[in-house]
């Protein structure tokens, strides 16, 4: 997942602060020198470095600070402050307006993910109701406009190009001018990748520019390439003033610093990063909302809303049995399967407060899947009666012989089926600590719509002290959480929460035995 070596390691320097006994000069160069290692290593620039590091220096001063301050709380919340200036600069990007045409031109290295960006881009815009379509102004690299046409087709998205035309400008500028006429509202250019030293597809560039006059200059910028970001970043800038910055490949790269340090070079905002290779792994891009899920405290707002485009009704039942105290592991079976339909697994999981990176540490996307997979597959081998007894956890601490016949029914060992049910207990709390809290929810129903953002902080608070880290460890190596979601909340992130965005997620059918 996003950088998850370097939130895993900035996590655990912050989380050393609770294990001093005292708060001084030496606890902080410390800590800021595993943050500044860390950095390092993920490629981030060493001038930010620094910057980060004195800029925390400058905001600590133990001699002032007045009797019954909270060091450990301040010197948290500086470095959280500092991180998110990193990948923010304080721009705002261009906001395409309604009912009228809106043109952006996408630049950027050969290699870089740019068609394939474009398309994403312009499919999220569809999915919300805009006319958008795509031009192909690569003539440079053969086999552009079919990789193009391909994309726009199997997303139903209009496109333009030619097979005869070889000048980019004249494409570019037809196409601009046929989709303006025909009414649509994003205009998507894509252009021929280039290296900052190829002196003639950089003029060739500023001339497609000139000729479109694009609201917005995208520059989509490939996280592996690391260090050599920053220069590409600030080359591309000085030829077409890029207004806004697509980040790709964060989530197969864990050095994707030099697209952070390639973000300050540019000055110009991150409005979207890449997650993965289909069409619906994008997200808009937040840098509280990145620094949140890089550390591995969640995104909730981001779960609610994945939870509330999926349309999926609420489960009456389910609600009115919470309101009761009441989570059977078939509910827990059938949030499991809702997880994995709403889209990118690495994705939903990291918008889980304590989900985040880590549970993606131990493999790749298809093996995080599996290893839920697996404890589905465990649970398919449970009665009907254990998968609705209200506290199946007791049921099966106290018949022993039920975990050795499910565990031979699932061909896995009783201590996994041990583990599952540790986490079907914390899950069980967690739900009915949900269930019985009042005005979580701001209305009579509980559904993600109504969200008291002030309650999900209190149970996220609750919900820290319940999660066993070992528990988590089986499940992807989340060790250490407890304690460091204590002091990540202390340090003031808003938008944390338990698992709101479970909830409105009915039972609507999937694998296994509950068909």
């Amino acid at each position: 997942m996003v950088l998850a070596d370097l939130g895993r390691s900035i996590r655990n320097a912050i989380g050393k602060l609770g294990q001093a006994t005292v708060i001084n000069e030496d606890v902080l160069s410390s800590m800021l020198n595993e943050i500044c290692g860390a950095l390092l290593h993920a490629d981030v620039n060493i001038r930010f470095v620094k910057q980060l590091k004195d800029n925390v220096r400058k905001s600590i001063n133990f001699d002032e600070m007045a009797g019954g301050i909270n060091k450990r709380r301040l010197i948290q919340r500086s470095v959280l402050q500092e991180l998110m200036k990193l990948v923010d600069p304080g721009t705002k990007p261009f906001q395409p307006k309604k009912g009228q045409a809106n043109v952006f031109m996408f630049v950027g290295l050969q290699g870089a993910g740019k068609t394939t960006t474009c398309t994403k881009l312009a499919y999220y815009y569809q999915k919300k109701g805009w006319k958008t379509c795509l031009i192909c102004a690569d003539t440079f690299r053969a086999g552009a406009f079919d990789q193009l046409k391909q994309n726009a087709t199997k997303a139903r998205i209009a496109f333009y190009g030619s097979y005869t035309e070889i000048d980019p400008v004249v494409i570019a500028q037809k196409g601009v001018e046929k989709f303006k006429k025909e009414g649509f509202e994003i205009i998507i250019v894509d252009t021929s990748g280039r290296h900052k030293q190829e002196a003639s597809l950089f003029e060739e560039m500023i001339q497609v520019s000139n000729a479109v006059n694009p609201h917005s200059a995208v520059f989509v910028m490939d996280a592996s390439i690391g260090q050599a970001c920053e220069a590409q970043a600030r080359a591309f800038n000085e030829s077409v003033d890029v207004g806004s910055v697509i980040i790709t490949k964060l989530d197969s790269h864990s050095k994707g610093g030099g697209a952070l340090s390639a973000v300050a070079a540019t000055g110009s905002p991150v409005i979207f990063i890449g997650t993965g290779e289909h069409t619906d792994d994008f997200e808009p891009f937040q840098a509280q909302t990145f620094v949140q899920k890089m550390l591995g405290m969640g995104d909730i707002e981001g779960l609610v809303q994945k939870v509330n485009e999926m349309g999926l009704e609420d489960n009456e039942e389910l609600i009115k049995r919470l309101k009761h105290g009441l989570f059977t592991l078939r509910d827990m079976y059938e949030q499991f399967q809702n997880i994995m339909k709403m889209g990118s697994f690495s994705q939903i999981m990291s918008m889980i407060p304590g989900f985040g990176p880590e549970f993606m540490t131990k493999g790749n996307e298809q093996e995080s899947v599996s290893r839920l997979k697996r404890l589905m597959i465990i649970m398919d081998s449970m009665s009907d009666m254990e998968l609705d007894y209200p506290k199946a956890n007791d049921l099966f601490s106290k018949e022993q012989s039920r975990l050795t016949r499910v565990a031979r029914g699932s061909g896995t060992s009783v201590n996994e089926v041990k583990d599952l049910m540790s986490q079907y207990k914390k899950f069980a709390d967690i739900f009915k600590k949900m269930g019985s809290m009042k005005g979580l929810f701001n209305g009579k129903d509980m559904n993600p719509k109504n969200v008291n953002t002030t309650q999900m902080q209190k149970l996220n608070q609750q919900m820290a002290k319940m999660i066993d880290p070992r528990v988590l460890q089986q499940m992807g190596g989340m060790g250490g959480l407890q304690n460091t979601m204590r002091q990540l909340q202390s340090a003031g992130m808003g938008g944390m929460g338990g698992l709101p965005g479970m909830y409105g997620m009915g039972s609507s059918g999937g694998g296994g035995r509950f068909k």
